[in-house]
């Protein structure tokens, strides 16, 4: 099998002997560096009527009639794969060109959203992951993760705090299972209702250093310079959206959540306003659950330091996290490497014939 050697791709490894005490990472979510380094995300009780607290309504606007955004994009060229994703426009060069000097738009519709309503919310977010959620308040944001009990990694969340309820955007490979899991984790007298909104939604993401006079230009530019995970709602041109700072794939540029009734008529507005659309094909590498979160890995060795507490109280994985840090036991990490040539995910990476880590994902670069 072919090693992995220094070069011009991109990809990402767990590389061993890394040591990571009190290592604090500048954000706070999975992030790609283009074209450089990528390091780097029930007990089910029977209720009665009277505990039962009803799902508060989920309405960002009327329902579309007719509607349908992939279809649209694909009849002006878009690559739309089986799974929904729309894997390319078949510009990339000049949407990566964009990513660095302009802007581009994601359609990031095929990731999982989830939506927590019910009095103890906060309370049961802040018992189930490894954030602090009772220091926020409606309008802020942050990345959690959920764990194992032995702090293995199912998934990172990019969580948005609203008056009503807590979004949360996580991996589509995910999305089922953590909800799931959070519906066995409610018990009798929990005030908590979890409802998948996915397919009820569409979500965008916009980046690059020209991104904020796009917003600016949509008299958005309030949320321009706010703290990662941000949100707000806005109506452009009277379609209803929320919007956040940040996205599931970096900390940089801005989320936009919709209807899919609004999803065309916003998309035209944001490529009118010099957008320039980027598909999903060689972003793959930064939808880690499956490749790098997984149960291989815990989370400190994925490098989601900025995700976790370490001064909170109890919560699932909590002691394992904390025996990690107390006794320096992160023994390996991830991280970004280029290469001369393609290898294939599970190759070794050897420094003067010893093995240091295995290879986990590979993408190629610009032009190939």
């Amino acid at each position: 099998m072919k090693t992995a050697t220094a070069g011009a791709t991109l990809c990402a490894a767990h590389l061993v002997g890394c040591s990571t005490t009190r290592l604090q990472y500048s954000t706070p979510a999975p992030l790609i560096y283009w074209d450089a380094a990528f390091w780097t995300k029930k007990r089910l009780s029977l209720r009665n009527s009277s505990s039962t607290i009803a799902a508060l309504p989920f309405k960002l606007s009327p329902p579309p009639i007719e509607h349908d955004f992939l279809d649209s994009v694909a009849a002006e060229g878009a690559k739309v794969s089986e799974e929904g994703i729309i894997e390319t426009f078949d510009n990339d060069d000049e949407a990566f060109d964009a990513f660095d000097n302009g802007v581009v738009v994601m359609d990031l519709s095929h990731f999982g959203r989830i939506r927590v309503s019910g009095d103890d919310r906060i309370r049961f977010l802040h018992n189930q992951t490894t954030a602090n959620f009772e220091c926020l308040s409606e309008g802020q944001g942050c990345d959690t993760v959920f764990v194992m009990p032995t702090a293995r990694t199912i998934d990172i969340a990019c969580t948005w705090i609203m008056k009503n309820s807590v979004i949360l955007t996580v991996s589509p490979v995910t999305c089922g299972n953590i909800t799931e899991m959070l519906n066995k984790y409610i018990f009798f007298a929990d005030k908590v209702e979890i409802q998948d909104i996915t397919k009820q939604t569409c979500l965008f993401a916009l980046a690059g250093p020209k991104c904020s006079q796009v917003m600016a230009n949509l008299n958005m530019g309030d949320l321009v310079g706010q703290p990662y995970g941000t949100n707000r709602h806005y109506s452009v041109n009277g379609m209803h959206l929320i919007v956040g700072v940040g996205h599931i794939i970096s900390e940089d540029g801005f989320s936009l959540l919709m209807s899919p009734a609004a999803a065309g008529p916003v998309w035209k507005t944001l490529l009118s306003n010099g957008a320039i659309p980027l598909g999903f094909k060689k972003l793959r590498i930064t939808q880690a659950p499956g490749k790098e979160l997984t149960d291989d890995f815990n989370v400190l060795e994925a490098g989601l330091w900025n995700s976790i507490s370490l001064n909170k109280g109890c919560y699932k994985g909590q002691e394992t996290i904390s025996r990690l840090v107390t006794y320096d036991g992160v023994k390996q990490r991830l991280w970004g490497i280029r290469l001369s040539a393609p290898a294939e995910p599970g190759s070794p990476i050897t420094i003067d014939g010893e093995k240091v880590g295995k290879l986990t994902s590979y993408t190629p670069g610009r032009k190939e």
